[in-house]
């Protein structure tokens, strides 16, 4: 055991989950890849958890904190006028498409996630929230709440009245083999089932990731929540898509994942890539539930002119070198590439995705059921070929994938390599 690690089990708790069985310390980065202490290169699929959009050593994203540290002010509070704050807020408001929107800012997606549950429920008078099954949320008790993930939750006690339904678990024996369509009509009839039988009154709202981070990249069939949205509207329930993990761009097919819905919800909550790896969160909310609030709010270090400084300049970035239609074209790259591996491979159940979001299930090729033990074991023949890659789902047994929006072809190919030969490694000794 290093030395480093040893100090961390001593001072850190133990559920703080660590991957690999010898863990890495990351010195360095540039571009799309990072550097061990060990001298070892990575090329980085995983992005710190979906946060360094942009990759590593960003020249824009640095100057311009940079120019922020040089002014010698680091914070002030939002009792103060913060120009870059408004200035950030004023480009989500326009590219969230929500009428009359406004934004606030927090530290991380968990703290925007409780601000949007405050917000619903306080408008809507009600404790009571839909969400969906294996979804995650955040990791305070509001948060947790709305996580539906026995792994993630470690608690049943909740400040919320919540009721969970389908709309990402098509693996079950029900739902299996439909289609779309169908999948979608069965859904709506549960929905309108819940609503008819679990609830009392008012509900204030539906929270919803459009492609499931924690849960292993799962995603609704596109119109579900349009689907849905009808039904919530016919009540006046208000409609919150979490885009923590997908926004700006990276599902490649639209700047916001909720928009694969051709859907337009009254609130929405950001936060991880935002920054490209410096702490921001938020809520863009139509400005009638962000004004709602009868008490007086502030975010101590939500918004903070160093956090505005990096994400200003990260969303530039995005927009200016459009990154959604890269993450499309190679994200199109990896996910054929693995489809096309997977019907050789017996331990690949399942390969899904969307523009840089893509998952690969594995399974016991005698049984076919979740093999978590293959996933680590997955992930340890990556690190050992020079790759970062994540894990997760329901069951430990998915290998979840996104690396920075600024991935180029080549780069898309070169990983793909290593995924596969990571992949048909684990596929010969399960074998």
């Amino acid at each position: 055991m290093s030395d480093l690690l040893a100090r961390h089990r001593a001072v850190m708790p133990n559920w703080m989950a660590l991957y690999y069985n010898e863990p890495i310390e990351i010195v360095s980065g540039k571009g799309n890849r990072v550097v061990d202490a060990d001298g070892k290169s990575y090329l980085d699929f995983f992005a710190g958890i979906l946060t360094n959009m942009i990759g590593y050593d960003v020249p824009e994203v640095r100057e311009a904190v940079e120019r922020q540290l040089a002014t010698g002010v680091v914070h002030t509070s939002t009792l103060y006028l913060l120009r870059t704050q408004v200035e950030l807020a004023e480009k989500i408001a326009r590219l969230s498409g929500i009428p009359d929107a406004k934004v606030f800012f927090t530290n991380s997606g968990t703290e925007a996630n409780e601000t949007a549950l405050l917000l619903a429920t306080y408008a809507r008078g009600s404790d009571q929230v839909l969400a969906m099954r294996q979804s995650y949320h955040g990791r305070s008790f509001g948060a947790i709440s709305v996580t539906s993930n026995r792994a993630w939750k470690n608690n049943s006690l909740s400040p919320l009245n919540v009721h969970f339904l389908h709309g990402a678990d098509r693996h079950l024996t029900q739902f299996r083999g439909m289609s779309d369509a169908d999948y979608i009509a069965a859904c709506v009839d549960d929905l309108r089932h819940v609503l008819a039988t679990a609830v009392a009154g008012n509900v204030a709202a539906l929270i919803a990731e459009p492609v499931q981070g924690v849960g292993g990249f799962t995603a609704a069939p596109d119109g579900l929540f349009a689907a849905y949205k009808e039904v919530l509207d016919e009540e006046g329930i208000l409609f919150v898509s979490d885009e923590v993990q997908t926004g700006w761009g990276r599902t490649g097919s639209a700047f916001f994942g909720i928009q694969n819905h051709g859907v337009t919800p009254d609130m929405m909550t950001f936060a991880k890539g935002l920054g490209n790896g410096f702490a921001v969160g938020g809520v863009v909310a139509r400005g009638d539930l962000m004004d709602g609030l009868p008490a007086i709010g502030v975010s101590t270090f939500g918004g903070n002119p160093i956090s505005m400084a990096a994400a200003n300049a990260t969303l530039d970035y995005v927009l200016d070198h459009d990154l959604q239609s890269n993450a499309a074209r190679t994200g199109d790259i990896l996910i054929s590439g693995l489809r096309e591996a997977a019907g050789r491979l017996a331990v690949v159940g399942d390969v899904r995705g969307r523009g840089l979001m893509f998952a690969v299930d594995l399974v016991d090729p005698a049984t076919g059921a979740p093999a978590p033990a293959l996933a680590a074991r997955f992930m340890e023949e990556t690190k050992k070929l020079g790759l970062l890659a994540g894990k997760g789902g329901l069951y430990g047994s998915t290998l979840r994938m996104a690396p920075p929006l600024t991935i180029t072809e080549d780069e898309a190919r070169e990983g793909l390599g290593i995924l596969v030969t990571a992949l048909e490694t684990v596929d010969d000794e399960a074998r």
